[in-house]
């Protein structure tokens, strides 16, 4: 085990008991195919599935793995072609069983930061979908809320933006310019720092980068 897996390791298993405080189930895995299995044991047979706009979850194969469980309903708005097909899904997310997610940011004592354009993935964390599933990377770790805030806003900001090529000020110079753009995708932010409902929040750390 490298010096840096050791650190991931001791700082993950001291988030897990803080967002337990937060009567949040946490996980943590140290790679991110365990974390992937660890996806595919929480959700049963039988349950409905679908996913906000998380490049975490694309990249570790996890929307595939679940398109190939036959026994679940999968409702996939990479799989549809016009708008309006994906505004469905965005509704119908709101009664999904499992709703799966990263994060932008998540502090080290428990507090998950989210930055939406649309309000979609943030609305549906907040309330409607059973149960919320996050997979977060521990390069996404940040000191304390306001740390958090920051990186969201600095980093996984101006990165979003320069990916979905919108013409705002960060994705000129990668850094935060707290714009008003009409573009903007920092119109919605959300702290996630408590969990009222026990079971419905799972979160599983990755000893590894994922997402932005």
């Amino acid at each position: 085990m490298t010096i840096q897996e050791k650190r991931n390791e001791r700082l993950g298993a001291k988030m897990v008991k803080a967002m337990q405080h937060r009567h949040f189930d946490a996980y943590y895995c140290a790679t991110a195919r365990e974390a992937k299995a660890k996806v595919n044991e929480l959700i049963p047979d039988g349950s409905s599935v679908t996913w906000g706009g998380t490049m975490t979850i694309r990249d570790m194969g996890i929307p595939q793995m679940l398109r190939e469980r036959e026994t679940l309903e999968v409702w996939d708005r990479d799989a549809v072609e016009t708008a309006e097909e994906k505004q469905e899904i965005y509704l119908r997310a709101f009664t999904a069983d499992f709703y799966l997610s990263s994060a932008n940011a998540i502090s080290e004592d428990g507090v998950i930061v989210n930055i939406d354009g649309n309000g979609n993935r943030v609305a549906a964390i907040t309330w409607g979908p059973k149960h919320v599933i996050f997979v977060v990377g521990m390069n996404k770790v940040a000191q304390d809320m306001e740390a958090a805030l920051k990186r969201a806003r600095s980093t996984a900001s101006p990165i979003n933006a320069a990916r979905f090529d919108i013409q705002t000020p960060c994705q000129l110079d990668g850094q935060c310019h707290n714009c008003n753009s009409p573009q903007s995708i920092c119109n919605y932010i959300h702290f996630l720092r408590n969990n009222n409902k026990q079971g419905r929040i799972i979160v599983i750390l990755v000893g590894e980068n994922l997402g932005y």
